[in-house]
C-alpha cells in the first residue's frame, strides 16, 4: 500500500542511486503531497526498524517492506518527523507509523520522495498497480515472491 498520499512513480525516479537503481531492492516510490500529515503501515506486520525517517515492517510471511521518508533525511536527526510506533509494535496496513511534513523537507532542499522497497525481492517479484495519483492506503505494487 502507498504510505503516503500524493503521485505513484518508478523506483528509478528517486534522487539517489541506492533506492533508484533497485541496490535496497525493487518497489515504487511516492512523490508526496506537500501537506503535514501520517505515513501508514504498507502492510500488516511487525516494526523491525524505526527511525523518524524511515521503518521496515515485516509480515507474518517474512517479507519485508522498507518506507523511506525523502532522501537524505537521516540528515535531519528525526527533526520535522515524530513517530507514533515503536519497533516491535504490531500495526495494521494503513496504521499511522509516522508524523511528518514533506514541505518542510523540500524547504530545507531535500527530496521528500518516499521510497516504498521490497526487501531481498527479485526485480520480477514487484509489479506495479499504481501510477500518477495515489491516497495512503492506495496499492501500491504486488510482491509475488515468497522467501
Amino acid at each position: 500500500m502507498a504510505p503516503v498520499t500524493g503521485t505513484a512513480v518508478d523506483l528509478d525516479a528517486v534522487p539517489d542511486p541506492v533506492f533508484s537503481k533497485g541496490l535496497v531492492g525493487p518497489g515504487m516510490a511516492v512523490e508526496p503531497e506537500r501537506t503535514a500529515g501520517r505515513a501508514v503501515s504498507p502492510i500488516t506486520g511487525t516494526i523491525v526498524k524505526l527511525h523518524p525517517h524511515a521503518f521496515v515492517v515485516v509480515g507474518d510471511d517474512g517479507r519485508g517492506v522498507l518506507v523511506h521518508l525523502g532522501i537524505d533525511t537521516v540528515q535531519l536527526r528525526g527533526e520535522g518527523f515524530e513517530t507514533l510506533a515503536a519497533e516491535g509494535d504490531r500495526v495494521g496496513a494503513g496504521q499511522p507509523v509516522v508524523a511528518w511534513d514533506p514541505a518542510r523537507v523540500a524547504a530545507g532542499g531535500r527530496s521528500p520522495v518516499c521510497a516504498v522497497v521490497a526487501l531481498d525481492a527479485p526485480a520480477e517479484a514487484v509489479t506495479t498497480l499504481a501510477r500518477g495519483p495515489v491516497r495512503a492506503g492506495d496499492g501500491l505494487f504486488r510482491w509475488a515472491w515468497a522467501p
